[in-house]
């Protein structure tokens, strides 16, 4: 037997003995004309002999048994696929919730690494290294004015943990290098982006996925805001693309009192039907006006969640529809390295809502679905959505609620577009905010006694004539020329980021978001429906019914 097949026969058998073991599949098998497994492999045996023999050039065994396999899964579904095992090692550090490093946030400037900021707990902040450090050396060899990219800085700083990386620092204010010997350690990457005091009684919370330590990240953000005193919640789910449906259930159930069921999944076989209901041991929130934040981009696990609070009744949804990916997948690991997500089951809301947005089409047609919602103005006008009547559900008081393409909120907020411009674009596209943050902090050194806290810059700092002066200045060295016409376009959202980059340069997270939230229309819409939400939950009804 050819080395190609070999190598194929191996892989498959261990997708099918995974599916085996992990399912217990059985013995029956559907009625009419199917494709055995057997024949099958036949037919893929006698394909790779052909390739082998009579191909123009020699093929690489493994790449035709990637291929072949890619093509088994693409034929599937949008989201069953093929991992090779390239790719495995960052989607397990996104899923696991770290990676092993020395802990800090980079940017490249100017040919300089730039550390953004330590990460907490990592081994940077530990030895002392700090944001705006630039990383002149790399164990002994010279890292700045090379033409450094992000993968090199990744190749020179990651590392399994406990190695040992000697860096050497410039600081502002010294001449001279400090170096840090730093002993690479596990990292954790953080599902909750940020999490704090809005207004009086008001918290918020931003989840970005749905990896292993989203739950206790989640929990210990919840408890510590409910110490600060909050009353009423925003939980901005924008953006988050989903992972782990225990995350997802694990969160609802913080919102919704006991023996209330979350989700129920519903597959070919027994073992992917399950139901799963919130307990009396979780539930650090059911009480208090609840709000959710949802986009194009909250998918799967965060409409697990944001679908049980709606069906509920427990909390006001804000925003636009969600994604739509109902599925839920399993992983089946090889010897090699790579793996397979597999959709086992689709999941469906209390109200009995699979939200699954239809892929019966081409994975193109699929990908293509969130632009044609921006082509049609579904995004920014709520009167281009249609939902026919056979997609109608009924939440616990009642209430319409709509299926089959994603979470409907119950309040629609778009992002505000009139403050967007081609000018406005450039800034961001290139990165020119957080780049003159950096030169402007470190040539206002006089900045760290002024504002000595996240709170003192918030409420004191404002951009002078002169400011707005140097960042245009800034930004036209740096191949972005002054465009007035845009710059009056965008002047709020422009002057904003200026501020709110510089808050981030020198005090970190604290003093970025509370000022760019102050232009987030959907958040403060959310802000101002907090007594519709507490209406909603007293009653089962939106203030408007």
């Amino acid at each position: 037997m050819s080395k190609i097949i070999k190598y194929f026969l191996f892989s498959f058998a261990f997708v099918i003995v995974g599916l085996l073991v992990g399912f217990k599949i059985k013995d029956s098998v559907p009625s009419g004309p199917v494709i055995t497994l057997d024949s099958g492999l036949r037919k893929i045996q006698r394909t790779l002999e052909f390739i082998e023999s009579n191909y123009v050039e020699k093929p690489d065994p493994a790449a035709l048994v990637d291929n072949a396999i890619e093509g088994i899964m693409e034929g599937l579904d949008p989201h069953s696929f093929y991992i090779p095992a390239e790719d495995m090692q960052q989607m397990q550090e996104q899923m696991e919730g770290s990676f092993e490093g020395i802990g800090i946030q980079f940017n490249v400037l100017d040919d300089t690494i730039y550390v953004e900021t330590p990460l907490p707990g990592g081994p940077s902040e530990k030895l002392g290294i700090m944001a705006g450090d630039r990383i002149i050396t790399v164990d002994g060899e010279t890292v700045a004015g090379i033409g450094i990219s992000n993968t090199d800085v990744t190749r020179y700083l990651k590392g399994p943990k406990g190695t040992e990386v000697t860096v050497g620092i410039l600081r502002r204010g010294q001449q001279d290098l400090i170096e840090f010997t730093i002993v690479r350690d596990k990292i954790p990457i953080n599902s909750i982006e940020f999490a704090y005091m809005v207004e009086p009684g008001t918290g918020y919370i931003r989840v970005t996925r749905f990896a292993e330590t989203t739950y206790s990240e989640f929990r210990e953000a919840l408890q510590s805001l409910l110490d600060q005193g909050m009353e009423r919640l925003v939980l901005d789910l924008r953006g988050n693309p989903g992972g782990y449906m225990t995350m997802a259930y694990k969160m609802a159930d913080e919102f919704l009192a006991s023996g209330k069921l979350i989700v129920s999944t519903e597959g070919r076989i027994p073992q992917s039907k399950q139901a799963y209901r919130s307990t009396s041991s979780i539930g650090s929130f059911e009480k208090g006006p609840l709000v959710v934040l949802i986009d194009y981009g909250s998918a799967s696990a965060s409409e697990i969640v944001s679908g049980a609070i709606q069906d509920h009744d427990r909390g006001l949804i804000v925003g636009v529809r969600s994604f739509g990916k109902g599925l839920v997948q399993i992983q089946e690991d090889f010897n090699d390295g790579s793996a397979i997500r597999l959709v086992i089951s689709k999941y469906y809301t209390p109200s009995g809502r699979c939200i699954q947005k239809p892929y019966h089409k081409t994975s193109k047609e699929y990908e293509h679905e969130i632009v044609e919602r921006f082509e049609s103005g579904e995004i920014f006008d709520e009167s281009k959505v249609n939902f026919p009547d056979s997609l109608k559900y009924k939440t616990q008081s009642g209430r319409t609620v709509y299926g089959g393409g994603g979470i409907y909120p119950d309040v629609f907020v778009a992002d505000d577009t009139t403050g967007n411009s081609k000018y406005f674009t450039d800034l961001r596209i290139r990165d020119l905010f957080r780049q003159f943050a950096f030169h402007y902090v470190d040539t206002h050194p006089q900045m760290e006694t002024a504002y000595p806290t996240a709170a003192d810059f918030v409420q004191n700092f404002k951009l002078t004539p002169r400011i707005i002066q140097d960042f245009k200045d800034f930004a036209a060295e740096k191949g972005v020329p002054y465009d007035a016409e845009g710059y009056a376009t965008s002047q709020a959202y422009i002057e904003s980021r200026i501020r709110a980059f510089i808050g981030r340069r020198l005090l970190n997270d604290d003093a970025f978001y509370p000022v760019i939230h102050e232009m987030d229309r959907v958040l403060q819409e959310a802000l101002r429906l907090m007594p519709e939400a507490k209406i909603l939950e007293e009653t089962g009804q939106l203030a408007a019914d």
